[in-house]
């Protein structure tokens, strides 16, 4: 099959990295002593849930060790996440390529492009995850003497193939941990720790903040066993230079902890009453006791790790601690969730809107970096992406990789900001970075935006309309319009011309996709009786190859593709003696056809292990046209 091809041939590629190399290299770090990267990924933190970036009225939410580590290291204030949702944006900060690029541009990809909340639009089809194609910092980082472990949410693919084990991790633990829902009858008012030694989630002996009246001396929490999967990777690891990616699922839904002191504590500091019934916190701004308690969970986890890294001797470096040879970079997916379930889980304010929208709310993230030779206590202001996170880990760690891969990354390398203390981050051919942008066609049709940003400037492009609106979110260094409440776009008509020129030159370049009409939506417009029709529909069993015809006369197609299903399917044993089929995944992928006679004749072949094949054509008056789907027997 192509893609386990693509992955044998991928293993032989890395087998050869020392024969090439990348360009960037470390400009402070030792070459003698490669430095252990711990990459700490939130799971839906927004900008505002820490006390990084208090605006305004100051989160109530705890977040000592965050706060501490920040003192250690550089904040980044205009720190941006890849994308508004979870899967592209660890799917981007894993290869180093925009989402776009990657296809990646939503969660749950892999399925049948289909409209979605009563929009009259189809959503572009977009892949699952990672396919073996993709090169990931796993592997880079491998092929250069690391040991290497993820820990906690993967959400970069389902299939065996997609898996993390084959993207470069030595060492792998997906379950949620202390994050795992309540299960029925339990909810999440009868589900919390105890100290009783059969609980899987037993309370710590140990006391860790926040201190309260009842417990000057701190509270216990729930056994995680994310972090302490994480605690011993390190511990395993150490001896050598080891890559941890600690991608923990808090804070997503489901809103609820199972720390009952934790959930006290905050309801005292709200000043609300304990919950007493499992019904959704439905108060504004950031009032919800049991989100805050996530939040101060996922502090506690951080703090955790940190302390663990100090208390260690490192082995390679007679000494120094762990903590001192550890590069540590603390950042979330994409913005805080702003309801889920019935829940008014945060208040993004003063940024707009939140999770699954292009708005600052969105994609706007809380980062910190601390390590050897990055100064103490400072903050950076300028812009940051986490696709930057590759080349510049690439650089730290003085690792090589091939070419191909290496003149492939969509970031940039920021060593000149963590350790030379350069003001600017630079393009490859040492400009000064101009903008960041994202590209999001899914959701309700005013969600499906295209955004750009550059200094103090915003610009959206609704992809529905097609128009633009601008604005100014800082004017001389100083906060102006961070709300995104005035839409400028009239007012400085030179600025959306220079905005948009290079948005769509961006759009153009990395082929994003857009939505597609659906016909049964559009049954009223007189290009529907025009759509392509398919009239002959074969397929060789022997050959593998699919021919598909179409009618005369109808509306001049622009883009073809194929989708083909493909499965995995788990071998259980069964009391040890036999093996039956157990639980599988599948996801469509996407083939190329060939066009082969005027238009109106594709072909392409159906590769020897799919369980599913159709045809997806977009006519000149952009509707989605599907083939018949069939199974292949």
């Amino acid at each position: 099959m192509k893609n386990r091809t693509l992955f044998i041939n991928k293993i032989l590629v890395v087998s050869s990295v020392l024969l090439y190399s990348y360009t960037a290299t470390a400009q402070k770090a030792k070459a003698d002593i490669k430095p252990n990267i711990i990459i700490f990924y939130a799971d839906d933190l927004g900008w505002q849930d820490t006390e990084l970036n208090n605006l305004d009225e100051p989160s109530p939410w705890e977040t000592p060790n965050l706060t501490k580590l920040a003192k250690e290291g550089l904040n980044f204030t205009n720190a941006y996440s890849p994308a508004p949702t979870c899967a592209p944006s660890r799917s981007a900060l894993l290869s180093g390529l925009h989402p776009v690029k990657t296809g990646i541009t939503h969660v749950s990809g892999g399925g049948m492009p289909e409209s979605s909340g009563g929009s009259s639009y189809v959503t572009p089809f977009f892949p699952s995850g990672l396919m073996p194609e993709n090169f990931t910092i796993a592997e880079a980082l491998k092929a250069n003497g690391y040991t290497t472990g993820h820990v906690g949410k993967w959400h970069a693919g389902n299939l065996k193939i997609q898996s993390s084990s084959n993207q470069g991790f030595d060492f792998s633990f997906e379950s949620r941990g202390a994050h795992q829902g309540p299960k029925k009858p339990d909810n999440r008012l009868t589900n919390f720790a105890t100290h009783d030694k059969n609980d899987a989630y037993r309370l710590s002996d140990e006391k860790y903040p926040p201190f309260t009246k009842a417990s000057p001396n701190g509270i216990s929490y729930p056994t995680d066993e994310v972090t302490e999967k994480a605690l011993e990777f390190i511990t395993k690891s150490k001896n050598k230079p080891f890559f941890l990616y600690l991608a923990q699922w808090l804070v997503h839904a489901p809103i609820h902890t199972k720390n009952k002191e934790l959930l006290q504590y905050y309801s005292d500091k709200l000043g609300i009453d304990f919950p007493t019934k499992d019904i959704p916190i439905t108060t504004e701004g950031q009032t919800n006791p049991f989100y805050g308690s996530m939040v101060t969970s996922l502090d506690w986890s951080l703090g955790r790790v940190v302390d663990l890294l100090k208390e260690t001797d490192d082995p390679r470096n007679p000494g120094k601690k762990l903590y001192e040879t550890t590069y540590i970079i603390f950042t979330s997916d994409n913005g805080g969730t702003e309801r889920a379930n019935g829940d008014l889980v945060t208040d993004n304010y003063p940024l707009d809107e939140g999770k699954k929208h292009a708005q600052e709310g969105g994609i706007r993230v809380p980062m910190v970096v601390v390590g050897p030779n990055i100064p103490k206590g400072k903050t950076y202001d300028g812009l940051v992406n986490q696709l930057d996170y590759f080349p510049t880990l690439l650089s730290l760690t003085h690792s090589k990789i091939p070419t191909q891969y290496g003149t492939n990354l969509d970031g940039l390398d920021i060593t000149g900001v963590l350790l030379d203390n350069e003001k600017t981050i630079k393009n490859n051919d040492g400009t000064p970075r101009e903008d960041l942008w994202w590209h999001f066609p899914h959701n309700q049709d005013e969600t499906m935006q295209s955004a750009i940003r550059s200094g103090d400037y915003k610009l959206y492009k609704n992809l529905i309309k097609g128009d633009y609106e601008l604005y100014r979110l800082y004017k001389d260094g100083k906060r102006a319009d961070l709300e995104e409440k005035f839409d400028i776009a009239k007012k400085e008509p030179e600025v959306v011309q220079d905005l948009a020129a290079r948005l769509e030159k961006h759009l153009k370049d990395y082929d994003a996709k857009y939505p597609y009409k659906n016909p049964v939506k559009f049954k009223k417009e007189g290009d529907v009786v025009s759509i392509p029709v398919v009239v002959g529909d074969t397929f060789d069993a022997k050959s593998g190859k699919v021919s598909i015809t179409l009618e005369k006369g109808k509306s001049k197609i622009i883009e073809t593709y194929a989708l083909v299903k493909i499965t995995d399917v788990v071998e259980v044993k069964n009391n040890g003696k036999k093996t039956k089929l157990g639980k599988h995944s599948s996801t469509y992928i996407k083939v190329p056809v060939n066009t082969v006679k005027d238009n109106l004749e594709y072909t392409f072949n159906v590769p020897k292990d799919a369980a599913e094949y159709g045809v997806i054509l977009i006519d000149e008056n952009r509707f989605m046209v599907k083939s018949e789907f069939h199974k292949v027997k």
